[in-house]
């Protein structure tokens, strides 16, 4: 990885860093989800950088994958527990990260328990160790806090233009192929639960990406695709984005779309995930860098 390419993760990071000290002010029971999203993703414009991912916002046992659609008007609850996961990129360079917030104490525990998980994943991980060792570690964590690693869920290698670069850093203890890599970046997102411990699909999708570069059949399917694709590459969005478009599309019509688009296979969806048992969640993630000599972890790099 070059030095200018280092440098632009860094910038993003950056950005994503000082994003996330404003939320404090920004989260409170009664706003609005929709408001919250657009405030992070316009902090992020403002700040110099591009949105990596819809905003994603998931209260109490939804564990990922929930952005406002348009009009949404559903409101942070009174007592719950918030997960904030927002990236970042520059010029495709991408970081990503989340943090637990929670307007009841009763889950403080729980959310220190993935923090820790983070922690010690970041002590132990430099080039040449292997993932089933830093699993092992985010596993044996979460558990002597007496929850449960979510299995299902994982972080991940980032790559240019792409969240998921084929590499997966598993909350749980495994036999995984992987080993770290100098010059690899990853998010490292421990999940925990007082569930069971894994997540299935909802019904609810509020987020896509391109599953593959192809012209659509009519003139706004082709029109739609090409300002994705211009603009998100294959990286997520969401319709509420589409909505603040130049194409001047209602909801109605944008939604069509999209689900014609899914059906076929030029898109694809990542339903919201909700815990199994409808356990309450929490999570913590940071991106780290890995070089020969250290481990730079965006969210505390100045």
């Amino acid at each position: 990885m070059s030095e200018e390419n280092i440098e632009k993760t860094l910038k993003a990071g950056r950005i994503l860093k000082e994003v996330f000290e404003k939320i404090p002010k920004m989260i409170q029971p009664g706003e609005k989800i929709i408001d919250l999203c657009e405030k992070i993703e316009n902090k992020i414009i403002e700040l110099g950088g591009i949105p990596a991912f819809p905003c994603n916002i998931s209260i109490n046992n939804i564990a990922a994958h929930y952005t406002s659609p348009p009009n949404d008007t559903s409101i942070i609850p009174e007592d719950s527990v918030i997960k904030v996961d927002i990236g970042v990129h520059i010029d495709g360079y991408i970081v990503d990260a989340a943090k637990t917030f929670s307007f009841n104490s009763k889950y403080d525990d729980m959310i220190e328990a993935v923090e820790l998980a983070l922690e010690n994943a970041i002590r132990i991980i430099k080039p040449g160790v292997k993932v089933k060792t830093i699993a092992r570690e985010i596993e044996r964590t979460i558990v002597g806090f007496g929850y449960k690693p979510i299995s299902n869920l994982t972080g991940h290698l980032l790559k240019r233009y792409i969240l998921h670069g084929g590499k997966n850093i598993p909350n749980v203890y495994g036999e995984y192929p992987w080993i770290i890599e100098e010059g690899e970046i990853y998010a490292i997102e421990p999940f925990a639960t007082n569930g069971f411990g894994s997540v299935i699909e909802t019904n609810t999708t509020v987020i896509y990406s391109l599953a593959k570069i192809k012209s659509g059949k009519t003139k706004l399917e082709k029109d739609m695709l090409k300002y994705i694709y211009t603009n998100f590459r294959m990286l997520p969005f969401c319709e509420r984005w589409i909505m603040r478009s130049e194409l001047g599309l209602s909801q109605e019509t944008i939604h069509t779309i999209v689900n014609r688009l899914l059906e076929e296979g030029i898109l694809t969806k990542y339903p919201v995930l909700r815990e199994v048992r409808n356990g309450i969640v929490t999570q913590a993630e940071t991106t780290i860098i890995i070089t020969r000599d250290n481990i730079i972890n965006i969210m505390e790099n100045k």
